[in-house]
């Protein structure tokens, strides 16, 4: 089905703007002056602007109109995904990345910032490399909800119509995109590993793993816009910052409805005792089912505290109770790139390998010689890690 307006008979009163229920319809001024509703993003062809048009001036027709002109929509979004008033380190690299693809399509980069008196952050996405920044700012966007974002997103892609809209494989993240996504009638392409711009048609390549990572595929989105990917953290180089950098503001803050926002946040707990901080740990050692039990990661902790690092975990010690899932690291956990990855007990499965395998420097330890790990490894060494950890640490001591 599609949604057809006759201008004729159309008398501009607005009651399909005011009916849609995804705020599809939009009005706007023709040349010689007459008002007239559009239909664009979000249109699910339901039929509710039929049905509220005094003068028969909407019909529906057989002929799908989900292509959409793709000409119209320009410009490299990144969600600038912030907590507390802080800017998550995903949104760095994909402001690093966003600019390789803008200027591969020959395009601006900009930014889209949702919250309450974050106004500070601006400047640092402008430093960051930011062109344009997109600002919502609400005391009602202060705390995340799915509503309010997702209505905040969307109804600024809406507008301005962007070409790419990226976002940080977060807990957020993989909340809000597929949100905006589905309101705007596109496709979402979930944790990306590249990312990179077809020569030919300047459509946008997705590349991330599948089938448990045993293979990649590149997915892309040659009909619809915006293009929507969401990319894993610590994947793609922080950008250089540059202090005193500027560029255009925009205000994009919208008027909520009552009871539009369906959710309310009452209290922010933090989950009491020690939790992971992977993504910008320099240097990590990891235990896999190989350290035997819970008490295994007392060793594990010995080497990392000694290293000034941080510890991880595989899937098997998450799963079998051992350690908090904030520690996996893995296709289903966090993927980091530290300067120096010990792997201890760690078969090195295909899953595994997909969150470290861009370390600077991999160390395995495993008694298996066989085991798959070694072949990332730049140094392997066989034996059992609660001998040969030790042994580092005395001579760390030394």
């Amino acid at each position: 089905m599609a949604i057809n307006i006759d201008a004729a008979k159309c008398i501009g009163c607005g009651l399909c703007v005011k009916g849609c229920p995804f705020e599809a319809m939009t009005m706007t001024t023709t040349a010689e002056g007459k008002k007239l509703p559009e239909c664009g993003l979000g249109c699910t062809e339901c039929g509710r602007c039929v049905e509220e048009c005094p003068k028969g001036a909407i019909t529906r027709t057989g002929t799908s109109m989900k292509n959409v002109d793709i000409s119209m929509y320009h410009g490299v979004w990144v969600y600038a995904e912030q907590r507390g008033g802080k800017l998550m380190n995903v949104v760095i690299e994909l402001l690093g990345e966003g600019r390789k693809l803008a200027d591969a399509i020959g395009t601006e980069l900009c930014a889209v910032l949702v919250g309450s008196e974050c106004d500070d952050l601006v400047d640092e996405l402008f430093a960051y490399g930011a062109e344009k920044v997109y600002y919502a700012n609400s005391p009602a966007l202060k705390n995340y909800t799915t509503d309010g974002y997702t209505a905040a997103v969307y109804r600024a892609v809406l507008k301005y119509k962007p070409e790419v809209v990226l976002y940080g494989a977060t807990h957020i993240g993989r909340d809000l995109a597929p949100s905006v996504a589905v309101k705007c009638g596109t496709g979402l392409t979930a944790d990306c590993t590249k990312l990179d711009i077809d020569p030919e048609t300047k459509g946008l390549r997705q590349t991330r793993p599948a089938f448990g990572g045993n293979l990649m595929a590149t997915i892309i989105c040659p009909n619809h816009r915006p293009q929507m990917s969401t990319v894993r953290p610590g994947v793609m180089a922080k950008p250089a910052k540059v202090e005193g950098k500027k560029g255009e503001l925009i205000d994009v803050t919208p008027k909520f409805k009552k009871g539009e926002i369906r959710q309310e946040v009452l209290d922010v707990v933090k989950k009491v005792g020690e939790m992971a901080s992977l993504t910008d740990a320099k240097i990590i050692v990891s235990g896999g089912r190989g350290i035997g039990g819970p008490e295994g990661f007392n060793t594990i902790r010995s080497l990392a505290d000694k290293l000034g690092g941080s510890i991880g975990s595989s899937r098997a010690c998450v799963d079998a109770g051992w350690i908090d899932h904030s520690f996996q690291v893995g296709q289903t956990g966090t993927t980091v790139k530290p300067d120096l990855y010990v792997a201890c007990g760690i078969s090195g499965a295909i899953q595994h390998l997909a969150g470290m395998q861009n370390s600077k420097t991999i160390v395995a330890i495993n008694k298996n010689e066989n085991a798959p790990i070694f072949e990332v490894a730049d140094i392997g060494i066989v034996g059992d890690l609660f001998k040969v950890i030790p042994a580092i640490i005395e001579e760390l001591d030394k």
